[in-house]
């Protein structure tokens, strides 16, 4: 069935989307000097739910019908929101480096490029695998130029392998299942798993340090409205009008980025083999988001 007209706004959406996911890891670099991993990730799933609340209330959108809308809801939540994000912190907790977590993670796309034409339904071609490899080349040019890989903690690398698998199913998922929800909707019953499966580890693994400061507070809101709000609901836009694989490579550019933020906001410097990196990585996204019409982003027809 074909899916409705993409929405003028959409086109907007992946630089969007790639400043507020990138921007996200310099900002969680901040909020986790003042709390404990899984602690402050519970602390930003209950304000994103107590911020939906108003909105819930006061729109009354149309929730999903039939079990099979909420089943799908909810495992997007458990994937993205409560797999990804929490096997994330649980790496970083256990020593994995940042970077070697973004290079682990930024072979999504490559996993995308993989299981897209069984899972979605989608043909990655020649030039698309082309892409793909220039753009994990770049994104792992620009980590190992910052000196940032790690991967000395096996239980870091276990956590990061089980990362970079549920934001591959997650996607894969929404995109293969995925049905139309109003966003205030499908946010809250995501979010409302993430921190169904959040708090209690929090409680478990942790002894819930938050340390309250203007720091913390600042990057709390950022993440809260910036990453999962705004940026989560681009990505399953996305999702639901673009082609998984040529969404998914948009995580090369990641590393990059978020250099370039860290830079600007952080004062981190970028040596001079990550610029090549840079190249590579936006070299591949051209090729994987290009069509041979040279359109991008196209709206697909299932």
């Amino acid at each position: 069935m074909p899916q409705a007209a993409t929405p003028a706004w959409l086109k907007f959406a992946p630089a969007l989307f790639l400043l507020l996911w990138a921007s996200g890891f310099v900002v969680l670099k901040v909020g986790l000097a003042y709390a404990d991993p899984l602690t402050f990730l519970a602390l930003r799933y209950a304000c994103v739910m107590a911020l939906l609340a108003p909105f819930l209330l006061a729109l009354r959108p149309p929730l999903p019908q039939g079990a099979h809308a909420w089943m799908h809801l909810a495992m997007v939540g458990l994937l993205l929101q409560a797999g990804y994000f929490c096997c994330t912190y649980l790496s970083l907790k256990q020593g994995m480096s940042a970077g070697g977590l973004a290079l682990i993670t930024s072979l999504q796309p490559i996993l995308i490029g993989l299981l897209a034409p069984m899972i979605a339904h989608e043909r990655v071609n020649a030039r698309r695998w082309a892409g793909l490899a220039l753009g994990v080349s770049g994104a792992a040019l620009v980590i190992v130029a910052k000196a940032s890989v790690d991967l000395a903690s096996t239980l870091g690398l276990v956590f990061a392998g089980a990362a970079l698998l549920c934001i591959t199913s997650g996607t894969l998922y929404e995109k293969r299942f995925g049905v139309p929800t109003h966003p205030v909707t499908a946010n809250t019953v995501q979010y409302a798993v993430g921190l169904a499966v959040t708090a209690p580890l929090a409680y478990w693994l942790e002894p819930m340090r938050i340390e309250w400061s203007a720091p913390l507070l600042g990057s709390l809101a950022y993440l809260v409205v910036g990453n999962s709000l705004v940026a989560i609901t681009l990505l399953l836009a996305m999702l639901r009008h673009g082609e998984a694989s040529r969404v998914s490579a948009l995580f090369f550019l990641v590393p990059p980025s978020t250099a370039i933020i860290a830079l600007l906001v952080l004062g981190e410097p970028i040596p001079p083999l990550a610029w090549p990196g840079m190249a590579l990585a936006a070299l591949g996204i051209l090729l994987v988001t290009r069509s041979a019409h040279g359109h991008a982003m196209p709206r697909q027809v299932e």
